[in-house]
């Protein structure tokens, strides 16, 4: 039996709806509060590596996710100018174990609703709108109030609610996302025939062009620059930003310069990381996914990462017969370090391209691929 019989958790993202599976599957009568008024991902796709896919496997959605996603075992690297010469293909650490793709492209939405389905499938309730607003606790359980006036009292709160975690500042962790000096453009287009696997193109002006195919119709594509203030950038403008921030790079870039438009999705979002780097629980209420770490999509790790968290946590509970010291600290010992790992080493790719330097990215990948293919 669990060591929690009522859970409510903050966030509807990936950490939150795989806590949901996972703990709905056990028996565990669940409440998830999503500020959003519906189910809805910002962004348009999602790079998943291997070990993601794994986690999902062990969520029961697998199956559906390959159904929806573009999966390839091998990466491009390609140059800047208008014939985008083709530099190296290579193959792609399988990081999940040889029963799964390397990585996979993905359309986010369909990752959200595919993961809503199975948990609500389980009986874990979702509700959006609602928040949390306050909580006080106990050494048995944790008291909440609603957003819409309600109140709850469970035996476990889990904070999933992203990067500007209000349930992180409850409880009075003082840690919060800070930029790395980069941001970045993407945009949901047609996938050109072409186009098979991810490929990244590095020099030029931006300091990645890059694009993931997501379906055998879509992709998503995405440039790298400088960070900047573009909060009064309108979406017309967005659109021609993109068109001519990737002048300088050809194949199907061309393609993709063409079909960008008003149905392009197009956004622009700053690197932030953080970490908090001690235990990410106080008494009852414990922080996962972006909400206690988040870094640069230089590795591809954030989705991976978050779906980790749940499945630790939710590994503990599930052997442990009762919320105490001796949990959290296995839970610390087994996320922390590997988490420091992906945010220290995300980082690192970014300052080499900011400083202009040449680092030893294939060591560096490396050691992250032969981290996360021990499961966490």
């Amino acid at each position: 039996m669990s060591a929690v019989q009522r859970v409510a958790i903050a966030g509807a993202g990936i950490a939150g709806l795989a806590s949901a599976i996972l703990l709905a599957e056990d028996g565990v009568e669940v409440d998830v509060y999503e500020i959003k008024p519906e189910l809805s991902a910002l962004g348009s796709g999602i790079t998943l590596q291997g070990n993601a896919l794994r986690s999902f496997a062990r969520l029961g959605i697998w199956d559906e996710v390959q159904a929806k996603c573009w999966s390839s075992d091998r990466l491009g690297l390609r140059a800047p100018g208008p014939d985008a010469p083709v530099i190296a293909v290579i193959p792609d650490a399988k990081t999940g174990g040889p029963d799964f793709p390397a990585a996979a492209g993905m359309y986010r939405p369909d990752l959200a609703q595919i993961m809503l389905d199975r948990a609500t499938s389980l009986g874990a309730r979702v509700h959006y709108g609602i928040v949390v607003d306050a909580l006080t606790q106990d050494a048995d359980g944790v008291d909440l109030t609603l957003s819409d006036g309600s109140t709850a009292r469970v035996d476990l709160l889990i904070g999933a609610d992203g990067l500007n975690s209000a349930v992180r500042t409850m409880i009075g962790i003082d840690v919060k996302p800070e930029p790395t000096g980069m941001g970045i453009w993407r945009a949901f287009v047609p996938r050109p025939k072409e186009v098979t696997h991810t490929d990244l193109y590095y020099g030029g002006p931006m300091y990645i062009a890059g694009y993931c195919p997501t379906s055998d119709a879509m992709m998503y594509a995405y440039l790298v620059e400088d960070k900047q203030d573009r909060t009064a950038v309108t979406p017309e403008q967005a659109i021609e930003i993109m068109r001519e921030s990737s002048r300088a790079y050809g194949g199907p870039w061309e393609q993709i310069r063409e079909s960008l438009g008003a149905d392009s999705r197009v956004n622009y979002t700053w690197f932030t990381s953080h970490l908090i780097d001690g235990p990410w629980n106080r008494g009852r209420v414990v922080l996962i996914g972006d909400a206690a770490h988040s870094c640069p999509p230089t590795i591809a790790q954030g989705g991976a990462q978050a779906a980790e968290d749940a499945l630790v946590l939710c590994d503990i509970l599930a052997r442990a017969t009762a919320v105490d010291d001796a949990g959290w600290d296995e839970f610390t010992r087994r996320r922390l370090d590997r988490a420091r790992t992906i945010v220290e080493a995300s980082l690192q790719l970014g300052q080499w391209q900011l400083d202009h330097v040449q680092g030893d990215v294939p060591g560096l990948m490396g050691r992250i691929a032969a981290l996360t293919s021990v499961p966490a």
